[in-house]
């Protein structure tokens, strides 16, 4: 915890506080200034992001309270995805459903991925909207993305972090027949 002269101190050097936030859901395509509507949808994408959205939300808070003037800003790393297409955006699912429940493909890592490619871009001298490269976020979580011109067109994660690579704490793909098959045999060995 900062003590108040140290706080002091830090507050005259420092402008803003920025956060990257992993799910911004159909919200937020660009950074946002943080007020209490941002933190409620923050909360409310909580259960598609059960690992990091809270975590943000108290970043935040935390942030918040011990700098109570500075401004505060969130960076989604949905946000980058925004520009992946209808036909890579949606799942074969009835489109009613998935537009009422906001059922989609929202990719993650976007914030990396668009880093990725500005270097990319700069150590090939070629600008941006030039290139067409694939990027991979590799680490306990991961993902790839492939970038078209400099936006998203397609990626590995989908309507929450766990679609896609193998990673540390999340499956990654699997088949949903699995799903099934473990539930019947979970239901069958407690009725034995």
């Amino acid at each position: 915890m900062f003590s108040k002269n140290k706080n002091d101190e830090l507050s005259n050097s420092i402008v803003g506080i920025g956060h990257r936030v992993v799910h911004g859901g159909d919200v937020y395509q660009q950074p946002v200034l943080i007020d209490e509507h941002v933190e409620k949808i923050i909360e409310d994408l909580c259960s598609l992001a059960p690992l990091h959205n809270p975590a943000n939300l108290a970043g935040i808070q935390e942030a918040k309270e011990i700098f109570p003037t500075l401004p505060n800003v969130a960076v989604f790393d949905t946000a980058f995805h925004q520009t992946i297409p209808n036909r890579a955006k949606y799942y074969a699912i009835d489109k009613i459903i998935a537009d009422t429940l906001k059922i989609k493909r929202y990719g993650f890592h976007g914030t990396s991925h668009k880093y990725v490619a500005e270097k990319a871009s700069n150590f090939l001298q070629t600008d941006l909207k030039n290139i067409r490269i694939i990027s991979c976020h590799l680490g306990n979580g991961a993902s790839v993305c492939a970038i078209e011109y400099g936006r998203s067109v397609e990626t590995s994660m989908g309507f929450t972090p766990i679609e896609g690579l193998l990673m540390g704490s999340r499956s990654g793909d699997i088949d949903a027949g699995i799903i099934f098959h473990l539930a019947k045999r979970k239901f069958i060995a407690r009725t034995n």
